[in-house]
């Protein structure tokens, strides 16, 4: 390959610039050129100013960096064929030969899509800070957005603590648990509410109900965003519910987990995964996903990344157990 293209696409997460700069930086070691496509997929359709030429420099003083320089987007015209067609003949007309995309599972389900139509080779880099693609065991924005959170919650407990108050925290994590139940550990939260455990509410009744014997002067109960009764507000609503002189107070947290610089340990897993995405990619790798798993890259095929159940992990769970008492 003498020129290939690197984009960012769905939500941001601290550390995507951090591989972007690998990226350009490996491939231009490797003698090959590249293209930055700004706004993901739509990007790649409105071609033109949005296909930028990319060097050492393009790249510097971004590391530190939260969001992505090459901006990100979600695109319904992609998921045409008449968009994807689009978007190939700009890549053609570019002389673009080769993708590293960095992203999540729409990504990675698009750049699959894409090489079975047009046969465009793509190596995904996980960039979310959702944690819940198969074949990593982190993602790039991961580490950070959880010390986000429990920072949140340490200036949370904080008041908690002054008022003996119940505080409800929603962190995010689409439809998984992993940001809620590391920030859960590290924030030293009494209980934690996971899209994985179903009925996990009535435990929840249970120890409101008993709460005096606990002697506790308050509490912090951490929420996934996709947990099954709905989120924090639900939750303190149903309490409210099985127990009427029930009080609490929710915070969610929202979008601030997504942005900020990147943790140290995310700039470094990004830059790995840059580097390894322009490696497998000039080495004819296709439609797989670079991961760490034990501390080495490896390889996923997209379709694994995507469908196969990344479980959390069962220690860290009876661990909760453990230390709310």
């Amino acid at each position: 390959m003498k020129k290939i293209a690197v984009f960012t696409s769905g939500g941001d997460s601290p550390g995507m610039n951090a591989c972007i700069r690998a990226v350009v930086r490996t491939a231009i070691a490797k003698n090959v050129e590249v293209v930055g496509i700004m706004q993901g997929y739509n990007g790649m359709i409105k071609g033109g100013e949005h296909f930028i030429e990319l060097n050492s420099r393009s790249v510097g003083n971004i590391i530190q960096r939260g969001g992505t320089i090459l901006k990100s987007s979600r695109s319904k015209e992609f998921m045409t064929k008449e968009g994807r067609k689009i978007a190939y003949d700009n890549l053609v007309n570019a002389g673009i030969e080769g993708i590293v995309c960095i992203g999540g599972n729409g990504t990675f389900t698009g750049a699959e899509i894409f090489y079975n139509e047009y046969g465009i080779p793509s190596i995904g880099a996980p960039g979310t800070i959702d944690n819940d693609l198969y074949g990593t065991d982190l993602t790039i924005g991961f580490d950070t957005a959880i010390n986000t959170a429990v920072e949140a919650i340490d200036k949370i407990r904080d008041t908690a603590d002054s008022h003996g108050r119940v505080f409800f925290i929603e962190v995010m994590g689409r439809d998984t648990g992993f940001i809620a139940l590391a920030a859960t550990i590290a924030g030293g939260a009494e209980m934690v509410m996971l899209p994985e455990v179903k009925n996990d509410h009535l435990e929840l009744i249970s120890f409101f109900k008993n709460r005096e014997e606990t002697k506790k002067s308050f509490s912090i109960v951490v929420v996934a965003e996709g947990n099954f009764e709905g989120g924090a507000a639900a939750i303190s609503a149903l309490l409210n519910k099985e127990i009427p002189s029930f009080e609490s107070r929710v915070v969610i947290l929202g979008h601030i987990q997504r942005g900020g610089s990147p943790t140290t340990y995310d700039r470094v897993l990004a830059s790995k995964l840059g580097y390894g995405a322009v490696n497998a990619l000039l080495a004819g790798e296709k439609n797989k996903m670079c991961g760490l798993v034990n501390n080495k890259i490896t390889l996923t095929p997209f379709i694994d990344a995507i469908q196969k159940k990344k479980p959390l992990n069962p220690d860290l769970l009876d661990l909760v157990g453990i230390l709310n008492n």
